[in-house]
């Protein structure tokens, strides 16, 4: 028996979508072609609203593995934090 609880489960061609809690997704398996080349399953494009033409930033950490953030959101956190720094020296 399978219990899912606070979980949304739908079937797709790649495999199972799952929804926990607290914005958690598994969008189920991809597989690595000849190329090196993953297709990005259509629930995550359209949930982060990937487009093609996109530029997608891949970071890994040898611990956790890789992510996948679109550019534009990692620019924009790094000025963040590069004028929370600026606002902090200001302060002092």
């Amino acid at each position: 028996m399978t219990c899912y609880t606070n979980h949304t489960i739908t079937h797709n061609i790649g495999g199972v979508y799952m929804k926990g809690p607290d914005g958690k997704h598994i969008f189920g398996t991809v597989k690595v072609g000849e190329k090196g080349q993953i297709v990005i399953p259509k629930e995550a494009r359209d949930l982060f609203k990937i487009k093609p033409g996109d530029t997608l930033l891949l970071l890994g950490d040898e611990a956790q593995g890789i992510a996948i953030v679109k550019n534009e959101i990692f620019q924009q956190f790094a000025k963040d934090i590069m004028n929370a720094g600026e606002q902090k020296e200001e302060e002092e």
